[in-house]
């Protein structure tokens, strides 16, 4: 389920050439740690036997593109190179590097594989809401939310196999954090995130369209994860969901609202907004409230090591943290009150930002994602309280005046516990 997998090898049965799929290693990124590194190679292990089914070799070249590809390209004299697309700036970046380093006459074509209209198709600016995208989006659904068509047993053979993958080596030239361990309930790979999907339509989808807020309730997909690392398409959630819509139309509506819409304006936002996740990528009247009451004293103010322990006088805040911390992800209505609360007790909108950015990448397995740096409570998977929406009202609106927050939309304990039974949260994530 991959439009850029299927372009390139209609390209190749096109020429009648064989077809290559290339994953560069990088040794870090961000601030994933071997959670993320984990997840994600496991999963690649998955696409490499797939791939070998399929009579297409995959090749796991260690190191940054830039530095291992263009070798590739020349030492395998490929004929043309096709990418997937992501908006944040370092995926970008590495973009651009190999396309400088490329023989002249190897063209070069980037497929987003990532939406399901292609970012810069659903609009040519940075939206300002999801108001003003989602008319945009849903007039081009019915050209792009279409049936993948499969990919083929490729016909034409490479002349030479694929060096065999080392995948201990692999691990072990990991520049990462190896403290955060790999979480338990979620099994990487297109076959375990496609059965969450079914899970999700069988039991939980229901719920989905009255329960989501709720994070006693087991209402939402869970399946970011699978999203955030591509081994489960959201096409393919959506296309499935699709189908239930006679019996439960309050919920799919909802899901694609925000695993189309809401996520898709997230993209928007990092590929028109090269501030997408500092707090000059707010708009001037959220700028203007912030810098006005960035000096005013906060209730309480903790450094990154309390914060990150979960050892504020909060015990719903602490739970939350501790649920991220233990199992690599947070309810969705949690992560906008976790969010709000750390610029309530940081010393200033940037440093709220930048706490709450390093523990979402470091921690969240779908972290270091446009919906994590901007979604508003979006269950492309668990529910994303995206950092700047909560600290920058980023896509939301002014709200009336109040201490620390200016105008930013504010929640507290009190509206937590009219929502849900926040005793019973707390103690599932009670300290040990």
């Amino acid at each position: 389920d991959n439009w850029a997998f299927l372009y390139a090898q209609r390209l190749a049965l096109k020429q009648e050439l064989p077809l290559h799929v290339c994953f560069c290693l990088v040794p870090k990124f961000l601030d994933a740690t071997i959670r993320h590194y984990g997840f994600m190679l496991r999963g690649l292990q998955e696409v490499a036997e797939e791939c070998a089914e399929l009579n297409i070799p995959f090749h796991l070249l260690l190191g940054y593109a830039k530095d291992v590809l263009p070798a590739f390209v020349v030492e395998h004299g490929v004929g043309g190179l096709v990418t997937d697309f992501c908006p944040l700036r370092l995926p970008r970046q590495w973009v651009e590097d190999v396309r400088e380093r490329l023989p002249e006459d190897v063209p070069f074509a980037q497929v987003d594989a990532h939406n399901i209209v292609p970012c810069w198709v659903a609009s040519s600016k940075q939206e300002y809401s999801a108001r003003t995208i989602r008319g945009k989006i849903h007039s081009q659904l019915p050209e792009f939310l279409t049936e993948f068509p499969p990919v083929i047993c490729h016909p034409y053979p490479p002349s030479c196999l694929p060096e065999p993958i080392a995948w201990e080596a692999c691990y072990s030239s990991l520049q990462v954090d190896r403290t955060v361990k790999e979480v338990e309930w979620a099994t990487p790979g297109t076959a375990a995130g496609l059965a969450v999907l079914q899970s999700f339509i069988a039991e939980r989808l229901k719920s989905f369209g009255s329960h989501r807020n709720d994070p006693n309730k087991a209402a939402l997909s869970n399946l970011s994860p699978w999203f955030h690392f591509g081994q489960v398409s959201t096409q393919r959630a959506i296309l499935e969901v699709q189908k239930h819509r006679g019996k439960y139309k309050e919920s799919v509506d909802v899901f694609v609202e925000e695993a189309v819409v809401r996520r898709e304006l997230a993209e928007n936002f990092c590929y028109y907004n090269e501030n997408y996740d500092r707090v000059q990528g707010a708009y001037d009247w959220a700028q203007t409230t912030l810098k006005h009451h960035a000096k005013d004293k906060r209730p309480f103010l903790y450094d990154l090591q309390e914060l990150e322990q979960g050892t504020t006088h909060d015990p719903l805040w602490n739970a939350a943290q501790l649920q991220m911390v233990r199992e690599g992800k947070m309810h969705g209505f949690l992560r906008m009150y976790w969010a709000k609360k750390i610029l309530e007790w940081t010393r200033s909108p940037e440093e709220a930002l930048r706490f709450a950015i390093y523990l979402n990448d470091r921690y969240e397995l779908d972290g270091r994602d446009p919906n994590g740096y901007v979604g508003k409570l979006q269950d492309g998977g668990m529910g994303w309280g995206g950092c700047l929406w909560s600290i920058c009202g980023i896509h939301d609106q002014g709200w009336a005046e109040r201490a620390v927050f200016g105008k930013i939309r504010y929640m507290n304990y009190a509206g937590c516990k009219r929502k849900f039974d926040v005793g019973q949260f707390e103690r599932r994530y009670a300290p040990h």
